[in-house]
């Protein structure tokens, strides 16, 4: 029976700046998917949108995956049931959870609770590696990198206050994203025991394969209880953003970038989600960036770059 290695986390600083680029590219376009989770909130079911997501993702990758999961079979066999539970944490629950938030709380609210997705990889990942015996120290730099990164999150969240956001109305989607950012969370943690025998567009595809899978009883039961969807131009380019550019491109990056920095430091990035967002939403609806949010901005990127660059002995 093959032992799950580690995922060993190169320490080059060019392997470390190749990491943090492609973390920052999986953040960019994952920032997309809270207006896509808004924009089709009332026209695609939660679990359809995800299922043909996944479908999409397939489709895209196959042609170039398909080869390395055909010539690393018995491997990817061996390694079924590590690969069923990545599978589960990162694509049949991550995003459905997300899908289902989008109906019932707002943008604002989503980005907030996104935010606490770095800390909670950085203590999956520490408890793992404890278990494992590989544990990836925090250090002091990184750990402030994170709170100065999250008091800028707050801030904006809060509206130039970060007492505000406990006076912010919380709704029952705010439940689903926190689920659906220990989701992530833990599937960010247990990307560092991938099997090294495992290919990157073999996971891929095995992943995205078995995550399908297992939403297509719930695609079946909202199909029954909900009913389809039209296919029109406001449905269909969505599906595609996600399936090929969320699911295809940002996945494949983000798992990269684990393998080359660690969990808890590609976490740091994640924190830029906000900022993306912001950005994105200025670009697409014309919505008004002020000074506070500027000044937020620069406090998140400065405690990413803090973050990012790791500890000192």
């Amino acid at each position: 029976m093959a032992v799950l290695e580690r995922v060993r986390v190169r320490r080059t600083p060019s392997a470390q700046a190749v990491g943090l680029a492609l973390a920052l590219t999986a953040t960019v376009v994952w920032s997309g998917n809270f207006v896509i989770a808004r924009a089709l909130h009332d026209t695609v079911p939660p679990v359809q949108t995800a299922f043909w997501r996944w479908i999409v993702a397939l489709l895209a990758v196959a042609p170039v995956a398909l080869p390395q999961v055909r010539r690393q079979w018995p491997v990817i066999r061996r390694n079924l049931g590590f690969l069923a539970l990545a599978a589960l944490l990162g694509v049949t629950l991550f995003n459905t959870l997300i899908y289902t938030a989008g109906r019932s709380t707002s943008a604002t609210n989503m980005a907030m609770i996104a935010a606490a997705s770095p800390m909670m990889i950085a203590l999956f990942d520490l408890a793992g590696g404890r278990r494992g015996g590989g544990r990836e120290k925090l250090g002091a730099r990184r750990a402030a990198g994170m709170v100065i990164a999250l008091l800028g999150v707050v801030t904006l969240v809060g509206k130039g206050s970060p007492a505000a956001i406990l006076h912010l109305d919380f709704a029952t989607g705010d439940l689903w994203m926190l689920a659906a950012t220990a989701t992530f969370a833990g599937y960010s943690a247990l990307l560092r025991r991938r099997p090294q025998e495992i290919g990157g567009l073999s996971f891929l595809f095995t992943t995205f394969a078995l995550g399908a899978a297992m939403l297509l009883p719930a695609y079946a039961i909202s199909l029954a209880a909900e009913g389809g969807f039209r296919l029109t131009a406001g449905t269909a380019g969505p599906l595609l953003y996600v399936g090929v550019l969320s699911s295809a491109v940002a996945y494949f990056t983000w798992n990269k970038a684990v393998a080359l920095v660690g969990a808890a430091r590609a976490g740091v990035v994640y924190y830029l989600q906000p900022v993306c967002v912001a950005l994105l939403s200025s670009a697409v609806l014309g919505e008004g960036i002020g000074a506070v949010q500027v000044l937020c901005m620069a406090l998140i990127v400065a405690g990413v770059a803090l973050g990012a660059a790791g500890s000192r002995r």
